[in-house]
């Protein structure tokens, strides 16, 4: 019986289509680092209560960390459901947390804990429709009353980008029965 593959859709923004969410990790990350995901995100949702657009001077910029959001949102919805199956490696030295400051102590030390609590919170459809409404909002020059609820949604995108990127830096092992465990090396 031949495995359905999941896509996370990274071909329009990496080059390639990485089937592994690991590599779409280092993809995402490669594209672009955390600072750049957090400021755009966050200067997205703000432009999203002001009559001017966002990045005037090229606001397809704005429609490319559309795609590349909604992309990693798929990579952290399937990290979800691989929770029992990967761990991610302890910390060989002391890291500095100041830049991870979204995540609580339990969820530094299991980052896979945010993926859980931000789907169980919200559903990947909302998750969508929440970068929908922001596109929209930020390239749009009228003020829109929204009665939707975006503070929530960016808030677990933020923990999300922070509990990837520390994934991603710190690297995961396989959990195998009887407590083995095997180091994943790319």
């Amino acid at each position: 019986m031949k495995k359905n593959k999941t896509t996370f859709e990274t071909s329009f923004w990496a080059g390639y289509t990485a089937e592994n969410p690991f590599r779409a990790i280092d993809a995402f990350f490669t594209f672009a680092d955390l600072d750049y995901y957090k400021q755009s995100l966050s200067e997205a949702v703000l432009y999203s209560y002001k009559s001017k657009v966002c990045k005037q001077d090229n606001p397809s910029d704005v429609f490319v960390l559309y795609t590349v959001i909604k992309s990693f949102l798929k990579i952290c919805y399937f990290l979800k459901e691989k929770r029992k199956k990967w761990k991610v490696v302890a910390p060989l030295r002391s890291e500095t947390v100041f830049h991870l400051s979204s995540l609580t102590k339990e969820e530094y030390e299991n980052p896979f804990i945010v993926f859980q609590k931000a789907f169980e919170e919200r559903t990947p459809e909302e998750f969508e429709s929440f970068l929908y409404q922001i596109l929209e909002l930020t390239l749009s020059p009228h003020v829109a009353d929204s009665d939707r609820d975006v503070t929530t949604p960016y808030i677990y995108v933020i923990k999300m980008l922070d509990a990837a990127e520390l994934i991603r830096e710190r690297g995961v092992e396989k959990i195998r029965k009887l407590d083995k465990v095997v180091s994943v090396t790319e």
